[in-house]
């Protein structure tokens, strides 16, 4: 075959056009089968291709794909990139970027301008373009010259971070004073600048201190008038010589009237040259920052008693005590407490408190004096102290404001350094390096010796037994007397046995707080909430105080007055207004009951309580009217139910928004509507007894007719179970019922209780009619009229509180048999007929190798635990598996279904006790045996008196 013609790179060989349709067009270009001049054309096979190049696009893999992508680019214009780059940035936009990248320099140095000179090293190790921002001169230089530290010489242009390399030099070569020390060279805060000089500060505290012995010296001639005795009839004590006693002179012949001249104040080259050079001794500082009484005591020596026995106490000096902080939070804490020494102030601090608590409890129990030393004993480890629930002390937190301020005025009561003052830490801090970095920025900021332990010792509290470190620690020096700070302030034998016991205490009381805590706290609440709730509603009767409707309309027509009028003084006409509306409401209401009888028997039982008439005090109208008041409470309690659960369910039901179903409704609040019914009835009854109450009055025929009803509360109590269960089904599977709850439950309307707890309340009231018929039948004489009615009334309530008894031990053990079904993994339906648990036992199964020997010589092996669940018939054997928590000291069992044997089948013989096994005893039943062993012998003998009664009761039945 001729292949013809010659082709070019766009040509088509005519024998491919062979068989085909195609005629040629002279619109398209034959090349590229493309139509240049008819657009529909165009656009049609543009996308015909288009989507011929997606479906391979998405064949394509991953690399195929980006391959592709990048050729394409490659061959796009600069508009269509750009137009790429928008479009991506739409699509997949940029959450983070650094903004000296985008911002201008002089934006960015404007930003780091605003950082501490912390701040700024620590951008400066972001990056090495961070770095060079963070370095520049105008940053540094502004604070270098705010500071006063100016650079030696003239920078040139390309030397970089010169003013922060004098910044960090000027810095470290600070001389940095303690807060003592400070407050003694500079003053305090406190103190403000009185703007006076030196010389007139000296002169100032001259006169003061003349003043104070003057005052000192009345006082002391006061007291001796006071105290003397006859003139003329005191006589020199023996041993002192020389001199007249009378005329207030001294055994040395100077008078009371030379103390003031020898303590005359002198300055010669800005020293006192006196007398007084031995009060200067004491420093001033501490005469004015202790006050006028310790001043007194460091004046005292000087001072005139008149008889030998003031002359001791003048010399006495009180010893600085040892002040002991302990938080309640230690276990055990009660131990600890009486172990401590004589001569130890405790202070016993409550861990939810707060600093300034603590300070204001120290400063109570020192009384204004100087301890000598001061522990603390609360929980923490080897970096930190929980000194607080919400404060802990670590070398993060010491230097912050709260903290500073309160060691510095905890450490004030602290006697300095030079004394002996310290600091004594019972945690192991010393044996970390954060904690030995605590120690000493606690001991520079308070300028006191601090110790803590080494922490040689393992367990929770007894590293306190351990070597402690000296004030000295930063240098490696080591205290060679091990345990002394301690013993300075607890005996050794107690602190022995607390600290070695400590730690399970912690352990068992750390459980407890888990397992007990949230419940007790949310008991607590509700505790207080019911408390709460009946004293606003009996006593204040707050629901009457909050009617919204009345008081807005009073304060609508009120400013609707005030708008119409030109009032200068718009309160007073206010008040004025609101007072003449009151009284006609008064009015309005008055003439209304005297036109209206009794109000409705739909509103008696949510009106507060009636007020019945005064009567002559005797036990039996007392009790009458306990009991009508309790009624209506109850009422109160019952009507909430009706009218803040049943009305709205009602309402959102019939307007087809249903809360609950109608089904749901009646079974929950059905029973409770039929028993307000019913009570405010009796309640009526009641009231018009004690209307008319007299010594013969009778209620037990009331009773009578409640009791005749009490179908109503069969019904009620039968129905109790299954309304619960309904209200969690509910609870459950419908939010607009849960929402409800948790909107109205234990408010005020409801007397802050839930719908559950209001469900109860007909329990509770049964026993309350038991309580209240057997006080008035005790005072009710056998003669009375009334006798017969209330012994039959009581006896039909003692049989109903019987039959509630009964109906709650079914609920507990219902209860309990679900939860022992739950605890045996594989155990078949234990709840069959009338079957209850009676006691459950651990126990180890034993086994003998040979059964041939002598009991007397016999050994046993222990194959596993087992656990023993007694029931009324039944004996059911579990094989019981220990778990451990991890990290702790707890643990829990599993019980897995081993074997079970009816009652009357069972036999049990005990095994004597020999060399090899202990309470130990054989369970014999029809095809099996097994041999059981319990730790300790009185719970065997309790388990195995149980176990026979019920045999016997099996037996028999």
């Amino acid at each position: 075959m001729e292949t013809s013609l010659k082709s070019g790179p766009h040509s088509v060989k005519r024998w491919q056009l062979r068989g085909t349709d195609y005629e040629p067009r002279s619109d398209t270009c034959f090349s590229t089968w493309t139509p240049l001049n008819n657009k529909t054309s165009n656009l049609q096979l543009f996308e015909e291709r288009m989507n011929l190049v997606f479906h391979w696009f998405d064949l394509w893999s991953d690399r195929q794909r980006k391959h592709f992508v990048h050729s394409l680019l490659t061959r796009c214009s600069k508009l269509q990139l750009k137009y790429c780059r928008d479009l991506l940035m739409e699509t997949v936009p940029v959450t983070q970027v650094d903004f000296t990248v985008v911002l201008p320099r002089v934006l960015s140095l404007y930003v780091m301008s605003f950082l501490t000179p912390r701040d700024l090293c620590r951008t400066a190790q972001v990056s090495w373009h961070w770095r060079f921002l963070a370095e520049q001169d105008c940053l540094w230089a502004c604070r270098c010259i705010r500071r006063g530290w100016f650079l030696p010489y003239t920078p040139t242009e390309k030397e970089f971070g010169a003013w922060k390399t004098h910044f960090v030099s000027c810095v470290s070569t600070l001389d940095w004073l303690t807060p003592r020390e400070a407050a003694e060279q500079y003053g305090t805060l406190i103190q403000q600048s009185t703007g006076i000089t030196e010389e007139e500060e000296e002169r100032r505290k001259e006169r003061k201190i003349r003043q104070m012995i003057r005052d000192k010296l009345q006082e002391e001639k006061r007291r001796s008038l006071r105290t003397r005795g006859a003139w003329g009839s005191y006589t020199k004590p023996k041993g002192v010589g020389g001199g007249s006693t009378q005329g207030g002179r001294t055994s040395t012949g100077m008078t009371l009237s030379s103390w003031p001249s020898l303590l005359c104040l002198t300055r010669k080259k800005g020293q006192f040259v006196s007398a007084a050079e031995d009060v200067k001794k004491v420093q001033v500082s501490s005469l004015f920052s202790e006050g006028l009484n310790a001043t007194c005591e460091a004046l005292s020596p000087l001072t005139y008693r008149p008889g030998p026995q003031h002359r001791a106490s003048s010399i006495h000096r009180t010893t600085p005590l040892l002040l002991l902080l302990i938080s309640n939070r230690i276990p055990a804490y009660e131990l600890v407490l009486s172990g401590v020494k004589s001569g130890v102030v405790v202070v016993l601090y409550d861990h939810r408190g707060t600093l300034s608590a603590l300070l204001k409890q120290v400063e109570r129990a020192t009384s204004g004096q100087c301890a000598q030393r001061l522990g603390l004993l609360a929980p923490g480890g080897t970096e930190e102290i929980h000194l607080l629930h919400r404060s802990s002390l670590s070398e993060r937190t010491l230097l912050t404001p709260d903290h500073r301020e309160f060691w510095e005025k905890l450490c004030g009561w602290v006697v300095p350094k030079e004394e002996g003052g310290g600091i004594d830490i019972f945690c192991p801090l010393a044996a970390s390096a954060s904690g030995v970095a605590l120690i000493q920025a606690l001991s520079t900021l308070t300028g006191l010796e601090v110790q803590a332990p080494m922490g040689f010792a393992t367990g929770s509290f007894q590293n306190i037994l351990s070597e402690w470190s000296d004030g000295s620690l930063c240098t490696g020096l080591l205290n060679q007397e091990p345990a002394a700070p301690v013993l300075q302030y607890l005996c050794k034998s107690v602190l022995l046995g607390w600290c070695r016991q400590a730690q399970w205490m912690e352990e068992a009381l750390g459980d407890l707080r888990d397992h007990l805590g949230p419940k007790l706290q949310r008991v607590g609440l509700r505790a207080r909430g019911r408390a709460l709730g009946h004293f606003l509603w009996e006593e204040i009767c707050l629901e009457e105080l909050s009617v919204s409707k009345d008081l807005s309309e009073a304060l609508t027509e009120g400013l609707t007055a005030l708008s119409r009028q030109e009032e200068t003084r718009p309160l007073e006409f206010l008040a004025m207004f609101l007072t003449k509306w009151s009284e006609e409401e008064e009015e309005k209401k008055e003439e209304k009951s005297r036109n209206k009888g009794a109000d409705d028997s739909s509103q008696r039982w949510s009106s507060p309580v009636p007020e019945l008439p005064q009567m002559v005090l005797d036990w039996r109208g007392a009790v009458a009217r306990d009991l009508h008041h309790s009624e209506c409470l109850y009422l109160g309690n019952l009507g909430a139910v009706l009218k803040v659960y049943q009305e709205p369910f009602q309402a959102a039901l019939n307007s087809n928004r249903a809360i609950l179903s109608y089904a749901d409704i009646q079974i929950i609040l059905s029973p409770v509507a039929q028993i307000l019914e019913l009570n405010m009835v009796f309640q009526a009854d009641l009231q018009a007894r004690l209307q008319q109450w007299s010594a013969e009055q009778c209620i037990g025929d009331v009773f009578v007719k409640l009791c005749s009803n009490l179908r109503v509360y069969t019904n009620y109590l039968n129905n109790y179970t299954t309304a619960l269960r309904t209200i969690d089904k509910c609870r459950e599977t419908k939010p607009a019922f849960r929402a409800f709850l948790k909107r109205v439950d234990r408010t005020l309307a409801t007397h802050m209780l839930s719908l559950q707890e209001l469900l109860l309340c007909p329990v509770w009231r049964i026993q309350d009619y038991v309580t209240l018929l057997q006080t008035v039948s005790l005072h009710t004489h056998p003669g009375h009229p009334d006798h017969t009615h209330l012994s039959s009334a009581l006896s039909t309530m003692l049989r109903y509180g019987e039959f509630i008894q009964k109906l709650k031990r079914n609920s507990e053990r219902d209860r309990v048999m679900e939860e022992t079904q739950q605890m045996i993994q594989g155990c078949p339906s234990l709840c069959e007929g009338n079957r209850q648990l009676i006691i459950t036992q651990d126990a180890a199964l034993l086994k003998s190798p040979d059964e041939e020997i002598p009991d007397s010589l016999r050994t046993y092996e222990h194959v596993s635990d087992v656990g023993l669940f007694l029931f009324n018939d039944a004996l059911v054997l579990t094989r019981r598996n220990v778990l451990h928590t991890p990290f702790a000291l707890a643990h829990r069992s599993t019980h897995t279904f081993l074997s079970s044997v009816a009652l009357a089948s069972l036999a049990v013989r005990e095994i004597t006790h020999t060399r090899y096994v202990c309470h130990a005893f054989v369970l014999q039943g029809p095809c099996r045996s097994w041999v059981c062993a319990i730790e300790r012998g009185e719970e065997k003998d309790y388990f195995l008196s149980v176990l026979h009664s019920a045999i016997d009761a099996a037996l028999t039945m």
